[in-house]
């Protein structure tokens, strides 16, 4: 199982990712968010990352161009599609930018639904999805839906998954055993007072380490 830090927002917490060097980081380059952040201080943090940081943009409903400038610009690595974003959309990316997606899809309303969406997407051109409770919501969901559908498909997926939504150190062990996914994704999970904690940091990377 691999993490990803998300919600970059201060030159500490790019230091603090690079002390602490978890799969993936993430910026918010949409605006309305409390962990947005500009373009520019986007580029800012990408200079002062490890090169071998895969950086992840998160967008919602954004237009595909701006999303592909920056991929191509080199400022993210991947991106992130955290809204009603189509396949489409997906296609368009990958094709002008060879870069891989993620797909974010919000479960946890409903197991029927959600085993409704999630297979409506896995044969998606997306190189990920991931599952959350909202657009950053900090909140854990119902995993029934998801438990199913593993169950179903004998935990052999077709395409590798992030599991987010209320992800801390204390339940990760937790999540890898009931699904075992591709990745979990932490935000204010590694977080005091609504800042990056590199305590936390170091402690959620290591627990994903021991798992393996």
């Amino acid at each position: 199982m691999k993490i990803k830090i998300c919600g970059l927002r201060r030159e500490e917490d790019a230091r603090y990712a690079n002390e602490v060097m978890p799969d993936y980081v993430g910026m918010i380059l949409t605006k309305g968010f409390r962990r947005s952040i500009s373009e520019e201080t986007a580029r800012k943090l990408r200079a002062e990352l490890k090169q071998e940081l895969p950086v992840v943009g998160v967008f919602v409903n954004d237009p595909a161009e701006r999303i592909v400038s920056l991929l191509n610009e080199g400022v993210i690595d991947l991106a992130q599609l955290h809204g009603q974003e189509s396949e489409e959309d997906v296609m368009f990316i990958k094709a002008s930018t060879g870069k891989p997606v993620i797909k974010a899809l919000k479960l946890g309303e409903d197991p029927q639904a959600d085993r409704f969406l999630v297979e409506a997407w896995l044969d998606s051109a997306a190189d990920y999805l991931l599952f959350d409770a909202g657009k950053g919501s900090g909140k854990t969901f119902d995993w029934t839906g998801l438990r199913e559908l593993d169950a179903e498909l004998g935990g052999n997926w077709p395409k590798d998954f992030f599991l987010a939504g209320g992800m801390h150190p204390g339940n990760l062990e937790e999540a890898f055993q009931a699904l075992q996914p591709f990745a979990v994704d932490i935000s204010s999970g590694v977080e005091t007072e609504g800042v990056k904690d590199l305590q936390k940091m170091q402690q959620a990377v290591e627990i994903v380490r021991a798992l393996g």
